[in-house]
């Protein structure tokens, strides 16, 4: 029975599932049913992979998807929140890695039987496989030790450093030519990997920490543009239309949080993107700023009499797992008749969409999270702003001091509320290595602690006033 036309017609089907589903995607209120339409779509399409007459063996396929779902189900059940930038980044390694492999194994396949002859169009399909794949695998794995910790996060630069990396892409072009003229010399293809492996390391490791999220963001898109040429290589129209599904919608985020950080894409796209130009040192260190600390009773008094209050999150709360009882800080206010929002910059937290994700696990209604550009002139006639865990997104520097790194970057006017309070555990930088000048405004107050102990304490002297 040939089965064409119904593998057609459910790639078909399935591609316009991941069309809805990434549409869904764009609203809070809807991400999570375009979370599952998208899985059922990639469901239909590895079903309908399954039934090509090319597919020599099921059991390996089988046994391979059983280890690696209760793999993945294993880490989807222990990851933290707070370690899903990790996670994504995994992610996007693995996906490079699969596109180097798959067009790997089909480059050797032709390569090595007498009876196929490459043609040039697939030679130039498998070179770009393997070049995006790779550096999205090492860059990704860069990415990954930079935000585990496991090594240096800061940007690590050293003399003629773009030089090398412009003269390594131009030799792994001149070598992909090699496979395409000499597709039957092995060693032109592994010079095309070594030295693709080799860029995708020396273009992540000048990324400073703080630029983090928007160099996750595009290795996602280059994983969708590598899985792309591979669905060329296989003639595999799903894998095509969604790896440039991918590989589009992750420059269109790049592309944005690129704005939201006054940035350019070009120098993410060269590996630049963590070498800027001023210094924090100018606008003066901690210990030239005078700080006025408030305790927890005068927090919530200060709670108790306010009308209208706007919570900023960081990551600093997901490191706490502060969120549950910042809901329950919230509910406790709006009973008494005060309006809570949370205000939620678009790279708040270690990647886009991390702050939305991390209080709906709270049951915070979505109708409360507002965009950046909406509620930034509600802070002038906002009586609080509590600030929990964020620093680099409220620093007024990004307004003031164009000697500093992040002198530019659209950021929260917090500081412009009647009132702040900042929940932070001490005086140490954001992730940008910077100091905070609005630690120092007059207007501003600092609550020391752990967010979720602060919080906690804070809710029970409101519940203590409430039964007064």
């Amino acid at each position: 029975m040939n089965l064409d036309l119904p593998i057609q017609i459910a790639y078909l089907v399935a591609s316009v599932l991941f069309i809805i589903g990434i549409k869904m995607l764009g609203k809070t209120s809807t991400a999570r049913n375009g979370n599952t339409l998208s899985a059922a779509a990639m469901l239909l399409a590895i079903v309908a992979t399954l039934l090509h007459q090319d597919v020599l063996s099921y059991t390996e396929i089988f046994v391979t998807i059983l280890l690696s779902s209760a793999v993945g189900w294993v880490v989807a059940q222990r990851v933290e929140m707070t370690s899903m930038p990790e996670m994504v980044a995994l992610f996007n390694g693995f996906g490079g890695a699969a596109s180097v492999l798959v067009a790997a194994s089909e480059y050797w396949r032709m390569a090595h039987e007498a009876s196929i002859t490459m043609p040039m169009i697939v030679g130039i399909t498998v070179v770009i496989s393997i070049i995006i794949g790779a550096v999205t695998f090492t860059g990704s794995m860069v990415a990954f030790g930079k935000l585990k910790g496991l090594i240096n996060g800061r940007a690590i630069t050293f003399t003629g450093q773009h030089a090398l990396n412009a003269l390594l892409f131009l030799a792994s072009l001149a070598f992909s030519v090699l496979v395409v003229i000499d597709p039957n010399t092995e060693v032109w293809m592994m010079a095309v990997m070594a030295l693709a492996l080799l860029l995708g390391v020396l273009t992540v490791i000048p990324i400073g920490g703080a630029d983090m999220p928007v160099v996750i963001s595009l290795l996602n898109s280059y994983s969708g543009i590598a899985a792309c040429a591979t669905g060329f290589v296989l003639n595999n129209q799903v894998l095509i239309i969604t790896g440039a599904l991918v590989g589009a919608s992750g420059i269109i985020l790049t592309q944005i949080m690129c704005k939201a950080m006054n940035r350019s894409l070009v120098n993410v796209l060269l590996g630049g993107f963590g070498q800027t130009a001023g210094t924090a040192g100018t606008s003066g260190g901690a210990e030239d700023m005078v700080v006025k600390e408030v305790g927890v009773e005068e927090t919530a008094m200060l709670f108790d009499s306010a009308s209208s209050v706007i919570i900023v999150p960081g990551y600093g709360m997901a490191v706490a797992q502060a969120q549950h009882v910042v809901r329950e800080l919230t509910d406790l206010l709006e009973k008494r008749g005060t309006s809570v929002k949370f205000a939620i910059h678009p790279v708040a937290g270690r990647m886009p969409g991390h702050m939305n994700v991390l209080l709906a696990e709270a049951n915070i209604p979505y109708d409360k999270l507002v965009e950046m550009d909406h509620i930034n002139d509600e802070f002038a006639s906002t009586d609080i702003a509590l600030i929990i865990g964020a620093n680099d997104v409220v620093n007024p520097a990004a307004r003031s001091n164009p000697n500093s790194p992040i002198y530019g970057m659209p950021i929260l006017n917090a500081d412009k509320a009647r009132t702040v309070i900042v929940c932070k555990r001490g005086m140490a930088a954001g992730y940008a290595g910077i100091e905070n000048e609005l630690f120092g405004y007059p207007n501003c107050l600092m609550l020391f602690g752990d967010a979720k102990a602060s919080m906690t304490k804070v809710v029970s002297e409101l519940k203590e006033m409430a039964m007064a």
